[in-house]
Order: structure tokens, then sequence, then C-alpha cells
């Protein structure tokens, strides 16, 4: 019998894949989980398994085009026996009701700047598909549903792909002169054009930027206390546990319990209202090894101990560094952190990721002498400082609460508990 295999879904909010490479030929066989595709989203680069056992007869899609989830995009002759289990076998997705669009990143990640619902047709009367992502990008630039309605499309069924909207606002950025006509000298320069990942990341910065009034506030914090905890605990954490502790699972703890006193700060805006959210989903900023970022997410943070968020942390750096992360892995987030102090920086002034409202950047821990009051009076020491930086979107996040926020996470490191016990 044929069977027809569709793009399966990749994360709530992923409407669409490009295809990178296409693993199989036609009059291969493949085994149920056998990849065939190797596909990227606005989110993530992954692999696609086949959910049957068979013999490839077509293959609908080529490299480089855009594939809607749900479509189909091979067929394959399998026997009945061979086909995977009902309950791991993808359905075809029928008509949804509308789904969060987040697309995030910094990194990363990352986040995205779309309503929050699947758009199927532009403003108007348009019968063409236009994704949310492409009706971003037309509002941002001005596009009127005419202007829009004359862009050629390369997707499926003629659909305009954000390639084709970006090439479309060079050409017309681009000033109607002749080239000059006179030779020029050419000079040293190495052109690097930038890859898809830190296109997507460029665009959501700026993005960003335009979204939300960006105002930073800084706390010195001591954080001796941490510091000569986690001296004392490491070589006993990764004996019983397998895992590395860093600074980074205790300073999320810190952030975490200041949400929780601070709801506000875990909410993202929708036209002209504020949605607090009630889960909190921590996002993580992760340098790649060829010097991108991306935000992997802690979801359901709060319900971690400090050895679950360690090993949680661990995990996800890991993933991202293998390039193993899923969609799911970078949805959701509902505040984002990064640990800028690795890589020896002070302090930072980190842009929010979409559609949170905002993110907290930790510095460098050092040594440094200061003022100790002590009942006797002052006196001089030495302490671990660092600072922490925290922007936020000044359209709902007033300094009060911006600076509030800040100094509750600083309090909570610096009164954190030298005899804490690891179980």
């Amino acid at each position: 019998m044929t069977i027809e295999m569709t793009m399966p879904k990749m994360g709530e909010s992923v409407m669409e894949c490009t295809i990178i490479s296409i693993l199989k030929k036609v009059g291969e066989r493949v085994e149920a989980d056998d990849s065939v595709f190797e596909v990227a989203t606005d989110k993530v680069d992954t692999e696609v398994p086949s959910p049957f056992a068979g013999v490839i007869q077509e293959i609908m899609v080529k490299e480089g085009d855009v594939v809607a989830i749900g479509s189909v995009v091979m067929r394959l002759a399998t026997a009945a026996t061979e086909m995977v289990s009902p309950q791991t076998t993808p359905t075809p997705q029928p008509d949804q009701e509308p789904v969060p669009a987040e697309m995030l990143e910094l990194g990363a990640q990352l986040a995205a700047f779309v309503p929050n619902t699947v758009i199927t047709h532009s403003n108007g009367n348009s019968a063409r598909f236009y994704s949310p992502l492409v009706q971003t990008i037309a509002k941002a630039e001005n596009i009127s549903l005419a202007e829009l309605e004359t862009i050629a499309g390369s997707g499926a069924e003629n659909r305009v792909t954000k390639k084709d909207i970006l090439a479309y606002l060079e050409n017309r950025n681009k000033p109607n002169e002749q080239p000059p006509t006179h030779h020029t000298t050419k000079t040293p320069h190495e052109i690097l054009p930038m890859d898809r990942m830190r296109r997507v990341i460029a665009e959501r910065m700026v993005a960003s930027k335009r979204i939300s009034a960006h105002v930073t506030s800084f706390v010195e914090t001591d954080m001796t206390n941490v510091a000569l905890w986690r001296n004392r605990q490491k070589a006993d954490f990764k004996t019983q546990t397998g895992e590395s502790i860093t600074f980074t699972p205790i300073l999320i703890e810190a952030v975490i319990k200041a949400i929780k006193d601070f709801p506000l700060i875990n909410v993202s805006v929708e036209n002209d209202t504020i949605v607090k959210k009630r889960d909190i989903n921590v996002g993580l900023a992760v340098a790649l090894p060829n010097g991108n970022l991306i935000v992997p997410v802690i979801h359901n943070a709060d319900q971690y101990s400090l050895i679950g968020l360690t090993k949680k942390v661990n995990e996800l750096a890991n993933r991202a560094r293998t390039n193993k992360l899923t969609a799911d892995d970078l949805a959701g987030g509902t505040y984002t952190v990064s640990n800028i102090g690795a890589f020896g920086n002070i302090m930072g002034t980190p842009i929010i990721v979409q559609p949170q409202v905002a993110i907290m950047a930790f510095g460098v821990i050092q040594k440094k002498p200061v003022v100790i009051e002590t009942p006797q009076g002052d006196a001089f020491g030495v302490r671990q400082l660092m600072y922490i930086s925290h922007s936020y979107d000044h359209r709902v996040v007033d300094g009060a609460l911006g600076g509030l926020f800040v100094k509750r996470v600083s309090d909570y490191l610096e009164g954190f508990d030298l005899e804490r016990k690891l179980f």
C-alpha cells in the first residue's frame, strides 16, 4: 500500500519550515524513524524522521522549498504490517484553532514579533495566504496589501516567503540611479555573508528595539557567600549528581524567587493589553561554537530544585552546542537571563526577547576591596562583587518595578545560606 508522509509539527507556533537537504532518494528503503529531511525553522534546525518503514516512491519537495506544516512531502510503498503503531504515527493536521505565534530569540534567539494568532489572510479580502512573519515584515516596512499582492512568491502555491519579501525590499529600497561608469579601487576587505541564524538574530534584535522602550537598571551584588558555598560544594556535587554546578543555576533560582515576589515582570504585551503569565519559563542565552546565540527555555522553572535546575541548565546548554534542540525547547519563554560574566564582561545592556518585557544579564564576579559595616565600626575587606543589568520594557514596566525587581534578585543572592545542604 502507499502511505503519504506529512511534515510533522515542530512546536506549537511553527507553521512552516525550509528544506535544507533531502537525506534519502526515490527507490531507497527507509525504516521507521530514519531521518529523511533536514529542515530549518525560525527557531531551530532539525532532522525529520519517517514515521513508516517502506520504499520511497515519490518526494514532493526539493531543497530550498518552504513547506507548510501538515503538507504531504513524501509517498512510500509499505506493507500494513510495517507501519508504526497508531499512537506514534503522526496524522495530517486538520484546520487548527488559532495558536500562539511566539517566535523567540535572542540568541537567540531568538522570540517573535507577530500577533498571537495564526492569520490566514492579510488585512483585507485577499485569498492569498501570508504567514505571520511575512505580515510582520510588511507592517514594519509599510507595505500595503495591494503592494504585497504584487510580490512574486516562491513558496508552495506561490506563497510569499520571508526570502521573497526581503529580496523585494532590497530592490525596493535601492535608489533609482545608474551605477557609476568609472572604475573604483578594490579595498582589502573580506566580505562575510551572514548565515541564516545570524540574519534571524539581526532581524529580531532590530525589531525588539523598535517594539519595546528599553531601559536598563544596574545593581552591584555581593556574591561572596554564593562563591564560597559553590567552592565548598562543587566536588561533592559532582560526585553525588554527576553534574558540574556553575553559578548559572544559582542565579536562575534567585530570579525565580523574585518573579514570584513581582509577578508583573512575568508578562507580555498584546496590543493594548498585558498578559500575565501563569507559568515561569526561564530562557537561557547560550553561546554557540560559531559565535551565534540561542535561547533554550526551562519550562516551569519554579518546579525545579537547585539540583534539578543544574541538570536542566547543563542539558540544554549541551544540546544547544550540539544542535540537538527541538522547536519546543525554544518556545514559550516568559523571562530571559544571560550570564555575560562567562565572557569576562562586567555589565551590559541586553535586548529584550519579544514578546517578553524584561531580560537580566549577570556580569563577571570580581574580588574588590570594600568598606564593611561591623558592630565595631567600618572596616576594609575583600568581597566578591558582581554587577546585574536589568533591561525592561518601559511601556509596561516602570522604573520602580524594574528597579525593585533587580534589587530583590540581588538580595536573594547576598542572603544565600552558607550552611545550605545539597539534599
